[in-house]
């Protein structure tokens, strides 16, 4: 569903283009699911991403990520960010060295 409120944006463009950055611009998007969420007292969305870091040089940038994320302060207009976390980090070696890194994070929506 679409948000058909004028000028109000949904955050995941946002979201995503702070991801990249932290990630040093190094990352390849794999997958991107957004889910809402609600409490008694919040709602916001939960999104989980997959990321891709391909070669010795963004291997390295995504070990950088997969340190600072956790501890980031995220600057996204509306939201505050209550969690960020890595939930799964995969290594190969063949044909070249990857990382493949999930994140999921839940955003709520500032009143």
């Amino acid at each position: 569903m679409r948000n058909r409120v004028p000028g109000l944006r949904r955050p995941w463009r946002a979201l995503l283009s702070t991801l990249q950055r932290l990630a040093g611009g190094k990352a390849e998007l794999v997958r991107h699911v957004e889910r809402p969420w609600a409490s008694v007292t919040f709602s916001g969305t939960r999104h989980t991403v997959s990321l891709v870091f391909t070669g010795a040089e963004a291997v390295a940038a995504g070990e950088r990520f997969i340190t600072t994320l956790p501890e980031h302060e995220f600057t996204i207009p509306g939201q505050l960010v209550a969690d960020a976390a890595v939930v799964s980090v995969t290594h190969a070696v063949l044909p070249e060295v990857r990382l493949g890194v999930e994140v999921d994070l839940l955003l709520l929506e500032e009143v």
